[in-house]
């Protein structure tokens, strides 16, 4: 029965003309997720358990630096490339592969604008998975409203000086950098400037490991800047350029919680295929009833239509056009959506043991709510989709 989930898996991904490296690729991505992720996923869930080494062995692989350049310590790999591996990992574990693209996208942001003696001290260790990165942008006032920060960094002689709070910091506690956006300017997107911090520096302070409903294989929690110091040479990019580097590192984030959407959601969806296999109810099996066919098919639609916007999405940033910002948008928007309709779906088929442990449909569940929130939640995704339609004479084509 495995066989012909993973043909079906083969050919739902053929229409996307993956090339022969993409595919081994993800035959890689696969295999790792099979043999280190799938085996242990439900008890890092059930007891909250931050996998480091299971990390460590993907950056063996090149998975933590996917997007980096090669000179940087990188894979150097596309951003459709990036999708791909993502896609597989969260096949058999959302949470940890969700984690594993946000280290990618803060190494990402790191390498691209870090001065070159700092790149030189960390990128190679970020890009191998040996360290991790955290991404400090949200704040307990500033979530959508991200340009309205109030974490300040003051320039004092070759220093900065950082006082506030972040909030929901993916690894934060676990981590050894954090990819800080701080106020050196005045009010709105232009005061904002990007900081390379070292998770351990003097004043900061982190809060307690979130309670939450599902990610639980990466610890979440606030941050707080009192009096930390860090050398100018830690600032990326130039002052003021924060906000830029934090939205264009949302760009390649969109695509990849995207990613991991479609790996639950395809995870979800095998898992109702077998089950329907297997289960029978009035004298014949659930897959001979034909309002369970029609919803597999649904779901089954559902997960092609989004993988190809995802991917399409991919293609635009890697071709750096100018609506690719939109198109990450729209795909984040539809495969977090489609992705959470799925897995609900799968959970329904299963009915009762849907909702028990010792299937990993709940799991799954659980694990990609969250997509439909974080990098931007929907509803900002659709404030962005709208003004480009309002705002530009450029066709989403």
């Amino acid at each position: 029965m495995m066989a012909a989930v993973m043909d079906w898996r083969l050919s739902a991904a053929a229409p996307t003309g993956l090339s022969e490296e993409q595919s081994a690729y993800r035959d890689a991505a696969r295999d790792f997720a099979r043999a280190e992720l799938a085996p242990h996923a439900a008890q890092w869930d059930a007891h909250s358990t931050f996998p480091r080494e299971a990390i460590a062995h993907a950056g063996e692989l090149g998975f933590c630096g996917l997007y980096v350049d090669e000179a940087a310590g990188g894979s150097g790999l596309s951003r459709l490339d990036a999708a791909i591996v993502f896609e597989e990992l969260a096949a058999a574990d959302p949470s940890t592969a969700a984690f594993i693209s946000i280290h990618n996208m803060a190494t990402w942001m790191f390498a691209a604008h870090a001065g070159e003696a700092v790149r030189a001290q960390w990128s190679a260790d970020l890009a191998s998975g040996r360290k991790l990165a955290s991404y400090c942008l949200t704040e307990p006032g500033a979530g959508s409203d991200a340009a309205s920060l109030r974490t300040r960094a003051v320039r004092d002689g070759g220093d900065y000086v950082i006082d506030g709070t972040k909030a929901f910091i993916s690894g934060a506690g676990s981590t050894d950098l954090l990819v800080v956006m701080a106020r050196t300017g005045g009010d709105g997107a232009r005061g904002i400037s990007a900081f390379a911090v070292p998770a351990d520096a003097a004043g900061i302070v982190y809060g307690r490991k979130e309670e939450k409903m599902g990610w639980n294989s990466q610890p979440t929690r606030g941050i707080a800047f009192e009096g930390v110091r860090v050398p100018a040479s830690h600032r990326l990019g130039q002052e003021g350029d924060g906000f830029k580097i934090a939205m264009k590192g949302l760009d390649g984030g969109r695509l990849n919680i995207a990613s991991c959407s479609l790996g639950a959601a395809q995870g979800a969806l095998d898992a109702a295929r077998r089950y329907m296999g297997e289960r029978r109810q009035f004298g014949k099996k659930l897959a001979e009833f034909q309002a369970l066919q029609f919803k597999l098919a649904d779901m089954a639609t559902q997960l092609v239509a989004a993988r190809q916007m995802v991917h399409t999405a991919a293609r635009k940033v890697d071709a750096a056009t100018s609506d690719a910002t939109v198109w990450c948008a729209m795909a984040k928007r539809f495969a977090t959506d489609a992705g959470f309709s799925i897995c609900n779906e799968a959970l329904q088929i299963h009915g009762g043991y849907g909702y028990i442990r010792e299937y990993p449909i709940e799991r799954l569940l659980r694990d990609c709510r969250v997509h439909q929130i974080l990098e931007g939640t929907n509803e900002i995704m659709r404030v962005i989709i709208a003004r480009h339609l309002l705002n530009s004479e450029e066709e989403l084509r």
